[in-house]
């Protein structure tokens, strides 16, 4: 994967390169930033390139013509012996305890999500596992396996790359073993840490490794992507670019009719028309429905909420700058943003994030969710 492919991201592809040129390649260092923004995507271009695929000028490590192309084929699809992955697993269902799960029990899903792109997200991690409501986290098994995979010799003569996808869920026994390895790496080994919520981390794995903070893809990066890569029209480019916040995961979901926003844009335009028109069977109804999904689900509903309620109530100050919805939010927030004002919009947002707290902590969800509807009906009305 070439830096070419990255989105956006031209600070950050400068610093990887400059790195190289400079003999400066850190031993371990952590990408940390937002989903969406391209963090894994950066990663293995940059793990492309130090082992052995040229970039877009046709400069690359590797000097020999034919090694080089035994590289990029390899590279092409996800299979050089001199690059490993690590992320968090589940344990399915009839897996013994005795058994420590590692990386490499879920080789072929991983490989076939990696295939499809870089841009992912550990929900679309969580299907492709079949996880249901599991947790997925990185066991003492994926350390010992990492010792002993960079144990060996480089199979190229060359680097030898580990990306560690999401390195905050590791478990305290991981960390530890890990530490070990980082503060002994073995000879030309760079550790590549994807990171979102680096404050997870224990403080002793952050000191070892060099950060380097990635930020949001640009509003014109992500117009030009959807142009060029999705074929869509320029003034569609530029609304989803703008809706999308820096994420390029989020600017695709926009494009599918069946993506999860759509589903949740329904569940907020009936939350509020039943609360305005005060059904409290129906709005039961509602709030059962919404229990059903699973917690990380009901947050993210929690969420769009709550940019929805913030959308509607800038949409009242009528400048076009200021909102971020789509065609079918706008329409709806022409008749709904008067109905948040100064009067409720501090009220609903608290009342919201109680609600996203209370999930975190596994609270009751019917009972969160109805609570959480009642109240929404005398906010509602609130002038």
């Amino acid at each position: 994967m070439k830096f070419s492919e990255v989105i956006g991201q031209g600070e950050a592809k400068q610093r990887f390169m400059q790195m190289v040129e400079e003999h400066r390649i850190p031993h371990a260092m952590m990408l940390c930033g937002p989903t969406g923004c391209g963090k894994m995507a950066l990663a293995m271009a940059f793990a492309s390139y130090l082992l052995g695929e040229r970039d877009e000028h046709g400069k690359g490590i590797i000097t020999d013509e034919a090694a080089t192309l035994n590289a990029e084929a390899m590279l092409k699809v996800w299979e050089h012996p001199d690059l490993h992955f690590s992320y968090p697993v589940i344990r399915p269902s009839g897996t013994g305890s005795e058994h420590k799960m590692v990386s490499d029990d879920f080789a072929t899903e991983w490989h076939e999500m990696m295939m499809r792109g870089p841009y992912f997200t550990i929900d679309q991690w969580l299907t492709q596992m079949d996880a249901a409501n599991q947790q997925a986290q990185i066991g003492a098994g994926e350390s010992d396996a990492l010792i002993h995979k960079l144990s060996l010799k480089s199979s190229q003569n060359g680097y030898k790359v580990c990306i560690m996808w999401l390195p905050e869920r590791m478990n305290a026994e991981c960390a530890n073993k890990l530490l070990k390895l980082l503060e002994e790496p073995p000879t030309q080994t760079v550790f590549i840490l994807v990171c979102e919520e680096p404050g997870q981390l224990i403080d002793t794995i952050r000191s070892r490794v060099q950060r380097i903070d990635i930020h949001r893809i640009e509003e014109g990066d992500i117009e030009q992507a959807l142009i060029e890569r999705r074929g869509l029209e320029s003034d569609i480019a530029y609304r989803i670019a703008r809706m999308a916040g820096g994420s390029w995961h989020k600017a695709i979901q926009t494009l599918d009719a069946n993506n999860e926003n759509a589903i949740f844009f329904d569940m907020f335009v009936m939350l509020m028309r039943l609360s305005y028109m005060r059904n409290v069977k129906e709005l039961k109804v509602w709030s059962e429905a919404v229990a059903s999904y699973g917690r990380e689900k009901q947050r993210r509903l929690l969420a769009y909420s709550l940019r929805m309620v913030r959308e509607s109530f800038m949409y009242n100050f009528k400048i076009h700058e200021l909102t971020y919805m789509t065609q079918a939010e706008e329409d709806f927030a022409k008749n709904f943003a008067r109905f948040i004002n100064e009067a409720n919009i501090i009220d609903i947002t608290e009342l919201i994030e109680r609600a996203r707290r209370d999930i975190g902590q596994n609270a009751n969800a019917k009972i969160v969710f109805f609570d959480f509807a009642l109240k929404m009906i005398v906010l509602l009305v609130r002038k």
